[in-house]
């Protein structure tokens, strides 16, 4: 295909060198301040939140103006405030703040509510968003723009558009408030600068027909010159995908020339890092972010950087609870008292679920995530999975981490792409098993797949070897085409790009997902017909 560009007949970028040059200013000067320490920007987060909160029902219920003036806030704050997950703080909080109760959790009335159901509950999740955090969420964005003075670019690449995949930008109004997906509430404060980059542009992203909105984003496409491209890895893949094919191309370069920028976050990449490869004219630069209902926890700051920079100083204090049998159950239910430190105390290398008080009303909130530092001098994390999404049937302790690990490995020793794949703990006799499901286009051997996965994740974990030797006695691979995967998304309603297949499966949703297969005819039997027993 051939594609007439707009071409700068001067061969200078103004407006690209201005942000170019503003970048880099602020980034040198960031450099010469001096910094506080993590822990006193922490202590003066919370201390801003405390005092801001001080006079709603939930401030006056856990005494926040005595802990405000104790000898040591945070210790107070964490032994008067307990540790909250959703049900817990819906039942008790934000049920009020739903039916238009004002100055419950947070200052004022809250009048948006973003719709979050992760990857594995069937009831939506309603998380407050409120005007403080929303400015959080821009600041941390500028801040993550900012970080690209790490990163050699021409200055061509700041004049170029911004590709945005998130969920419909389109809100439903409930009468006391508007509820919706977190991106949609953003796009309705999207800076009046921002939107000349922005696309696919308002009237698209207001698309609540998943499959519609590609259709319109791919015929667009060869109007847009993208330099930057956000959003979760599978929908992104799709997208380009779908453009190559409509438009007959190579490689995705040769619509956009000037992409040099991947933001994803939300799973890992390491999957989707071959797909992504065929889809590509050259290398690109993939710049993870944190960025949840809850807030904009983290992102990657530095060029070649494993880890995510928390947000220190944002309306986010962090505590962290060491994920172990100690603070939570078998089915990865924290305990009512958990053990629970700040960032003064982290380690690198151990795994800790991640608790969040904001300035949208979260206190003490669990999450659901689980981090490992990758540097605790620059407060650098690592997501390792779910609280709720690991396996445990008889002390394997496998964690969503190993399972990304272990498939990308696999997957590079066969040349082959899986992007998606889950798994669930099954009854093997009267002993244990995983039953895995593949996705991929490629035609791989399933009993060669499940021995090479078995033998990796025998050498990333310990535990797992352990039991591979004693309770977990068989590994089961089924492989099934994408296309299963992304249409059993849809008609869970769950099609968009906000949504991720889950990596762990409860046995209840593999009968699901397993009856679904054999009815669309991706599965020829419910037995494991490509599945090999030990």
């Amino acid at each position: 295909m051939e594609k007439t560009l707009v071409k700068n007949p001067s061969g200078v970028h103004l407006l690209g060198n201005i942000i170019k040059n503003a970048i880099k200013l602020n980034h040198t000067v960031s450099g010469i301040r001096k910094k506080p320490t993590a822990a006193k920007l922490q202590e003066k987060t919370l201390l801003n939140l405390l005092q801001k909160a001080q006079y709603t029902r939930f401030g006056d219920e856990y005494s926040f103006s005595r802990i405000i003036f104790s000898n040591n806030p945070v210790a107070a704050f964490k032994h008067n405030v307990p540790v909250h997950d959703y049900n817990k703080i819906y039942e008790r909080w934000w049920c009020h703040t739903l039916e238009g109760e004002a100055n419950v959790c947070w200052p004022g009335a809250t009048k948006y509510f973003a719709l979050s159901s992760g990857t594995s509950e069937s009831a939506s999740k309603r998380i407050p968003i409120t005007d403080d955090i929303v400015k959080s969420i821009r600041k941390a964005s500028i801040l993550q723009i900012l970080s690209l003075a790490h990163y050699d670019l021409p200055p061509e690449i700041f004049e170029k558009g911004i590709l945005m995949i998130g969920g419909s930008t389109h809100l439903n109004n409930r009468g006391t408030y508007f509820e919706g997906d977190l991106s949609g509430i953003n796009a309705k404060k999207i800076p009046f600068w921002f939107q000349h980059f922005y696309k696919p542009g308002k009237k698209i992203s207001r698309e609540r027909d998943w499959a519609q909105k590609i259709d319109e984003i791919v015929h667009n496409a060869d109007k847009w010159d993208i330099g930057i491209v956000v959003g979760v890895p599978a929908w992104i893949q799709i997208i380009m995908e779908r453009i190559i094919e409509h438009y007959k191309l190579n490689n995705i370069h040769e619509i956009w020339p000037n992409l040099s920028i991947y933001t994803h976050g939300g799973v890992s990449m390491e999957p989707y890092k071959k797909p992504f490869e065929k889809l590509l004219g050259r290398p690109i630069h993939y710049i993870e972010t944190y960025l949840a209902s809850e807030g904009f926890i983290a992102y990657q700051s530095r060029k070649d950087c494993k880890g995510m920079q928390l947000l220190l100083d944002n309306g986010i204090f962090y505590e962290f609870i060491p994920f172990t049998e100690d603070n939570f159950d078998a089915d990865g239910k924290v305990v009512d008292n958990p053990h629970t430190i700040t960032l003064a105390d982290v380690k690198e290398g151990v795994e800790y679920a991640i608790l969040l008080t904001t300035n949208a009303g979260t206190w003490r909130y669990l999450i659901g995530d689980t981090v490992k530092f990758t540097s605790v001098e620059h407060s650098e994390i690592v997501i390792t999975g779910r609280t709720k999404h690991f396996l445990s049937l008889c002390g394997e302790h496998l964690s969503v981490d190993n399972m990304s690990k272990a498939v990308r490995i696999v997957s590079d020793k066969l040349n082959i792409s899986v992007p998606e794949f889950t798994v669930t703990g099954v009854r093997a006799s009267t002993l244990f098993g995983h039953k895995w499901h593949i996705g991929t286009n490629d035609v791989v051997d399933a009993s060669l797949f499940r021995d090479m996965l078995d033998k990796t994740l025998s050498e990333l974990n310990d535990d797992y070897e352990i039991e591979r030797r004693a309770a977990l006695k068989d590994i089961m691979v089924e492989v099934l085409p994408l296309q299963c995967f992304y249409d059993f998304m849809e008609a869970k309603g769950k099609s968009g790009g906000q949504h991720k297949f889950p990596r762990v499966m409860k046995t209840d949703q593999l009968k699901e997902f397993t009856e679904y297969a054999l009815a669309k005819g991706y599965l020829k039997s419910d037995s494991t017909l490509s599945a090999r027993y030990l």
